[in-house]
């Protein structure tokens, strides 16, 4: 009886192997083997998971991409413009909210959606935030946010990349291409969060967005640099036409 078993055993294990080869040229032809059928019914169940780790590695694996919500305490975004020739003053403004879909593997597949809130604007002179927020200029009180959504994203290399994309702001929309770092993607050190951060450049003619006063005091080209944050978030990832106010991702704080 033992005798028996081994001889079955050795002849299933030589089947298997032509299987095997049989099932990767057939593969190849995009035809079934077969051979398979007769396999299920006759061999031991041993085989049958020797044969699956096999052809295992043949099988194609695409991961997705993970979707993410910016975090909009340690987002910060910075913008200079000339002061009649004198300085470029600098001024800072809010990320009031948005969306990231980005795999660090594959960058064919990213995305991103995001709202700045003007309103929001610090020049580090309440006045000076004022006067910058007049219908003249920004127009704060109509046009309370900035919205960005990419449309596509051409890969540099492994860390460096350019988002191209559309900018509304106050009613008029414009193309802007938006060159950035991929900084890293990781969990915090507290282990709680897996955050994705980006370092992102991008130049702005103030005049294509209609505002054109105060030509001779005011330069016309406004410099503007993102240092961004994004929490891992499964329920992030979904565009969004609201413009609102929204409460971001539970936030860790340093």
């Amino acid at each position: 009886m033992n005798h028996q078993r081994h001889i079955e055993g050795a002849n299933c294990k030589v089947r298997a192997s032509e299987t095997i080869r049989s099932a990767a040229d057939s593969w190849r032809a995009r035809s079934g083997s077969a051979r398979l059928p007769h396999m299920l019914r006759s061999c031991p169940i041993s085989w049958l998971l020797w044969l699956t780790a096999i052809l295992l590695p043949f099988t194609p694996v695409h991961a997705a991409s993970a979707s993410y919500g910016y975090d909009t305490v340690h987002s910060q975004i910075l913008f200079s413009i000339d002061h009649d020739g004198y300085s470029r003053p600098f001024g800072r403004l809010h990320l009031a909210k948005g969306w990231l879909r980005f795999d660090p593997d594959n960058w064919t597949t990213a995305a991103t959606e995001l709202d700045i809130d003007l309103s929001g604007l610090d020049m580090g002179d309440a006045a000076w935030n004022a006067a910058v927020c007049k219908p003249a200029l920004l127009d704060c009180a109509h046009n309370r946010y900035a919205h960005f959504v990419s449309t596509s994203v051409e890969r540099k290399d492994d860390r460096h990349g350019v988002l191209h994309g559309q900018l509304t702001m106050r009613g008029i929309t414009q193309p802007l291409s938006v060159p950035f770092t991929f900084n890293r993607a990781a969990k915090t050190i507290y282990g709680l969060h897996t955050v994705a951060g980006f370092s992102a450049t991008a130049t702005l003619d103030r005049n294509a967005f209609g505002i054109t006063a105060n030509r001779d005091s005011i330069g016309h080209d406004v410099n503007v640099w993102l240092e961004l944050e994004a929490i891992r978030d499964d329920h992030a990832g979904q565009p969004s036409t609201s413009q609102s106010s929204a409460s971001p991702p539970s936030k860790e704080q340093p």
